[in-house]
């Protein structure tokens, strides 16, 4: 039993020790600030449960993950589905189930079934991405769950689906032109809210076009005027959105057009990080935090408490073990000899990155508030499970890494 410990990944373990120990220091300090729930002791009895299930994913036969992969997708479309039936109302969107009394996020458990089903699907070596079948099949098992979790509605979760779509896909061997056409209408969709900037990407993408990739002229044509009709709709896709989601954009550009409404969380959150300056107001004494002027800070903003009362040193900790952490996988996914095992690695990749980034970038008002939590750090028992339990994918391919 010794011997298989010994075969574990220290340096993935060891960051990760330290991300959950960061994260419930910031967690008991919330605590202390007068609320009525203790997020440090709740969030430490999940970390012993996330631990339980992590160590026994890590030493399960990786076959059984290949074998179940659409069925485990199956059964996350079923609830996601029931969600809209049976399902549980809580900030502005029916996202949770009830089983049993236990409440749980449909959406946390569809991100590992999602990656695994499409990692299977992909794993066939003879299986060429950039052919139009299996492109339209492996996207189509993204786009399930994303259309499905996007209706609840919940933008930022829905948003990881895709997310994960050209990591992945690149892993297995998407050409790097095809990358930017898929990119491209993305960034219409964005550039399309000023005129400027929207002029000048179709500008670049013409002269990308027909002075790099020199296509036909026909699909030249045909891909510029979709992009042009990607931009012209975008007025429409902006009324599909809620209210509450048209006010976090629009006070992501100017926080200060609405401090006492939804543009005071990013403010707090701003002069709760800026007030830390370089060594912090020390443990427990983040006014921010303490008189709670900060917003959601167990969950969506825990990244501006360790901001204001570890000031610059306790940022840099963070994002370094964040990047150790992120780095592992990476050279995981990499030592694979396995295309289901390292596809499911640069999945969760992906998809612990675009939660660090986003949320990290949402407190310190680089984007707009999404919901999303920082991972091992924010309060929330589902996402922690959820992140416990790819983790302990993680520990499994490095186990076995060198099977194929």
């Amino acid at each position: 039993m010794i011997s298989k410990f010994k075969k574990l990944d220290l340096i993935l373990l060891a960051s990760l020790a330290g991300l959950l120990t960061l994260g419930l220091v910031a967690l008991y300090s919330t605590s202390q600030s007068g609320g009525d729930t203790n997020y440090f002791a709740s969030q430490l009895q999940w970390i012993v449960i996330g631990a339980i299930i992590m160590f026994i994913i890590t030493f399960i036969p990786n076959r059984i993950f290949f074998d179940f992969a659409y069925l485990g997708y199956f059964v996350s479309i079923i609830f996601l589905l029931l969600i809209f039936g049976m399902g549980t109302k809580g900030y502005g969107a029916t996202r949770w189930l009830r089983v049993a009394g236990i409440g749980f996020q449909p959406s946390e458990l569809a991100k590992i079934t999602t990656l695994l089903a499409a990692a299977k699907y992909l794993s066939d070596e003879r299986l060429d991405i950039n052919r139009i079948k299996p492109f339209a099949v492996a996207t189509g098992i993204f786009l399930l769950p994303f259309l499905l979790i996007a209706k609840q509605p919940d933008l930022g979760t829905a948003l990881v689906f895709l997310v994960m779509i050209l990591p992945v896909f690149y892993w297995v061997g998407l050409e790097t032109d095809k990358m930017i056409l898929i990119l491209t209408p993305v960034l219409v969709l964005f550039a399309s809210f000023n005129y400027f900037a929207f002029l000048a990407l179709m500008i670049l993408m013409v002269l990308y076009l027909f002075f790099y990739l020199r296509p036909k002229v026909v699909f030249g044509a045909a891909y510029f005027i979709a992009n042009i009709a990607v931009g012209l709709l975008t007025p429409l896709f902006w009324n599909q959105l809620k209210d509450y989601q048209k006010r976090r954009i629009t006070t992501f550009w100017n926080p200060e057009a609405d401090p006492l409404g939804a543009g005071y969380q990013i403010i707090q959150s701003k002069v709760a990080i800026g007030s830390g300056g370089f060594f912090g107001k020390g443990f427990l004494h983040g006014s921010q935090t303490q008189l709670r002027y900060l917003p959601e800070q167990h969950t969506d903003f825990i990244f501006a408490v360790i901001g204001e009362e570890f000031g610059f040193i306790g940022v840099l900790l963070g994002l370094t073990l964040f990047s150790i952490f992120l780095f592992r996988i990476i050279q995981i996914a990499n030592s694979s000899r396995n295309r289901f095992r390292s596809s499911i690695a640069i999945g969760i990749g992906a998809i612990l990155g675009f939660h660090m980034f986003v949320n990290i970038g949402m407190t310190v008002g680089l984007f707009p508030v999404t919901g999303l939590p920082l991972p091992f750090i924010s309060y929330g028992g589902t996402a922690l499970l959820t992140n416990m339990a790819m983790v302990g994918l993680l520990l499994n391919f490095y186990r076995q890494r060198y099977e194929y």
